[in-house]
Parts: C-alpha cells; sequence; structure tokens
C-alpha cells in the first residue's frame, strides 16, 4: 500500500507549487496590466500634449497673423513666404495643414506657371489637403475647434442646369480653392456645406488627404461604363492611372496596365493589374495589349490617364468594337488628335471624357480609405517639409521614384 506519509507530503507539495503558479501568474498579470496601463497612459498623455502644442501654436499665430506658405509665381517659380493667416467669414473654416500630397494637376501647374481654370499667378498653392480646424465663422455647425477634417479643392453651386441634370463636375459657377501648401488654409463657405467631411481617428490626416485625387479616379472609372468581368487597360501608371488601375480591379475587372518606367510595373501589380505592357512604342503597346485579349479584338475598355495627344490615338486603337475609350488625362490647351472615322463609325467606339469629381464621388472615394479597401500608402511614398517643396516637384519632373509626397508643413 502506498506511504501515507509520502501521499501527503506529494498533496502538500502540489498544492505549494499550485499556489506558487498562481501567485507568479497574478503577479505577471498585474505587471502586464501595469505596463499596458501605463503605456496606455503615456501614449494618450504624449496625444494630449501634441494636440496642446498645436492648439497654442496655432493660436499664437493666429495671433501674430502671418504664416509660411508656398506662392506660384511663375513656371517652375515657387517661393516659401510670409502670407497674412486667413481668417474665417461667416460660414468659412480655418484649417491647419496636417498634410499636403502633390499631384499631377500640381506638376503641370509647376511646370506650365498657370492653370487656365484654378490659378493664375502670383497665387497660394497646392489642392489636396487634411487638417485640424482652429478657426469657425459665424453660423457654421457640425465642425467645431479640434476638428479633424478633409475639405476638397472645390464645390458646385447645386443651382445651374449642369448641377440640376446631376453633372455637378461642370457646373457653370464652380468654386475652386487653392493653398494647400501652406501652415493654414480658409475654407470657404460653399465647400464647407458641400465638401467638407469629418475624419475618423483611426484615420491618418496624410490618408485622408487622398480623397480628392481618388474621388476624380472613381469618378473616371464609373464614367467609363465598367461591368464586372471587363476588360479595362489603363494607359499611364502615374498616381491617378495607379488609382483608376486600383477602384477597376476592385470593381472585379481584369485590368492592363500600359507603363513606361520599371517602378511603375511592380506597383501596378501590386495594386491588381492582371497584366502590364511595359514600353514606350505606342505600336507595340498597342499590339501587346490586343494579343493579352481573345482573338486580338482588343479590350472592352480604354482609359487614357497621361494626357498627351498620342495616347489618345493609342487608346482608340486598343479598343474592341462597340467598346468604350474615356480620355481621362487632360492635354494642353489647343491640342489635336486625329482618329480614324471609318473605325469609329462602324466598330460604334464611344469616346468619352471625364472630368474632376462630384460629391457623390468624393463621398465613395472617401468612404474606400475610411473601409482600408484602398491603402494610401501604396499611392504616398515619401514626405517632406513645406521648405522643400519645390526641391520636391523638380524630382518629379526628373521622373523620381515617388509616385506621392505628402508636404507637412511646420515640419
Amino acid at each position: 500500500m502506498p506511504d501515507p506519509v509520502k501521499r501527503g507530503r506529494t498533496t502538500v507539495e502540489d498544492v505549494l507549487q499550485v499556489g506558487r503558479s498562481t501567485v507568479g501568474d497574478v503577479l505577471q498579470i498585474g505587471r502586464n496590466t501595469v505596463e499596458e496601463v501605463l503605456h496606455v497612459g503615456r501614449s494618450t498623455v504624449e496625444e494630449v500634449i501634441q494636440v496642446g502644442r498645436n492648439t497654442v501654436e496655432s493660436a499664437r499665430q493666429l495671433r501674430q497673423g502671418t504664416m509660411q506658405a508656398a506662392v506660384l509665381h511663375g513656371r517652375q517659380d515657387i517661393r516659401i513666404e510670409d502670407v497674412p493667416v486667413p481668417r474665417a467669414a461667416p460660414g468659412e473654416l480655418i484649417v491647419r495643414v496636417g498634410a499636403a500630397l502633390t499631384c499631377g494637376t500640381d506638376l503641370k501647374v509647376f511646370r506650365r506657371g498657370y492653370h487656365a481654370r484654378m490659378i493664375v499667378p502670383p497665387a497660394l498653392f497646392g489642392h489636396e489637403l487634411a487638417g485640424t480646424v482652429v478657426e469657425v465663422g459665424e453660423g457654421v455647425e457640425g465642425f467645431p475647434n479640434g476638428s479633424r477634417v478633409v475639405a476638397l479643392n472645390s464645390a458646385p453651386c447645386g443651382k445651374c442646369y449642369f448641377c440640376i441634370h446631376s453633372q455637378e463636375n461642370l457646373c457653370d459657377d464652380l468654386l475652386f480653392n487653392n493653398g494647400a501648401y501652406a501652415e493654414f488654409i480658409r475654407i470657404p463657405e460653399r465647400i464647407v456645406a458641400k465638401n467638407t467631411l469629418h475624419i475618423p481617428d483611426h484615420v491618418p490626416l496624410e490618408h485622408a488627404a487622398l480623397t480628392e485625387p481618388l474621388a476624380c479616379a472613381v469618378h473616371g472609372f464609373e464614367d467609363s461604363r465598367p461591368y464586372p468581368g471587363a476588360t479595362v487597360a489603363i494607359i499611364g501608371g502615374g498616381p491617378l492611372g495607379l488609382m483608376i488601375l486600383h477602384v477597376a480591379a476592385l470593381a472585379g475587372c481584369e485590368v492592363i496596365a500600359i507603363v513606361k518606367h520599371d517602378g511603375q510595373v511592380e506597383a501596378a501589380r501590386q495594386l491588381g493589374a492582371a497584366h502590364v505592357v511595359q514600353t514606350t512604342s505606342i505600336r507595340k503597346a498597342i499590339r501587346e495589349t490586343r494579343a493579352l485579349t481573345p482573338k486580338n479584338r482588343g479590350v472592352d475598355i480604354a482609359i487614357e490617364a497621361v494626357g498627351v495627344p498620342e495616347s489618345w490615338e493609342e487608346a482608340v486603337e486598343m479598343v474592341r468594337k462597340g467598346g468604350t475609350v474615356n480620355f481621362f488625362g487632360g492635354c494642353a490647351s489647343g491640342t489635336k488628335v486625329q482618329l480614324e472615322t471609318n473605325r469609329l463609325h462602324y466598330s460604334e467606339i464611344t469616346l468619352k471624357a471625364t472630368f474632376h469629381h462630384t460629391p457623390e464621388t468624393v463621398r465613395r472615394a472617401f468612404g474606400l480609405i475610411a473601409a482600408k479597401k484602398i491603402r494610401p500608402t501604396d499611392y504616398i511614398t515619401g514626405e517632406a517639409p513645406l521648405s522643400r517643396l519645390q526641391q520636391v516637384l523638380r524630382h518629379m519632373l526628373n521622373r523620381g521614384g515617388d509616385i506621392k509626397t505628402a508636404i507637412i508643413p511646420g515640419h
């Protein structure tokens, strides 16, 4: 028979061991809990301190009345200057810019020195932004001080013929707003009312700033009569070409990307391109793209996202009978193209062009970002202070690797 004394010792040792383990577990859990509380506490305190610093700094600058801003003076001539801080009139907001993104339109304006519809130098510059409200004009509701917002660069009137017919992007009185490359920006009353959105806590400001170009991409894609399973050729591997590609892939289309540069090849594949044609030859691009379709018949939809006449003509040669071509990329004023009329007529090819965005596509684009279906980090590949804006744009002109750079005022 077992020794009762030995059995007793074993029982006591088991109890002691369980006790030690329990005490150890409790102590470890206690340490983990304390460390987690301390970590959360530190993060919360740091966030509060940072918000406090920003609030104090904003109040100080508003009182002093000057800020740093980029001013476009002409072709490839941007100067960082001290300018008056804007103040909010009734219905308006003043936003401290947290991030402003570079874009292809800004690059064209920088290269040409003007934009026929949006900006005549000398003028404040930049239009893709997100930030924090620091001053609220009389009558504004829903955007108290401290609100994190993305404010679009335009707003339609809502009253003209085109607005009434759901073509707000063609509004007769489309109001544009520039000045994102600055410490503060004034948001006009109409944009506050129609195209300013609250940013959820989980969305960083630089991610929200992608809303404007993404809204253009969504509009361009939706305007091309897409359907699931359609074969879509996207000509151009710049930021907007890649965004259209991404939106098309999310919609279930088979996407063919036509690009020139090595970096664009990998970006196109990561964003959902089923095929990538890399070439600088238009004839080769047409031949290889058609070869990827059954019996070389051509793609269902071709979207040109470069903005040069040769690419417009290229898009028409890629599309099948009954297909759709979208001239999304805007060419320089006065540009003309040559198209074969017989092919257009007897093949029933639809030609379209898409400009800008609408309040509806703005909200759909913002929804894609908030739902993390679009990853802004795929597009925002660099960061720089406001003081380096001219160097950043020159780098982009020289075909640098960055897709978009987040300009952070105050850094």
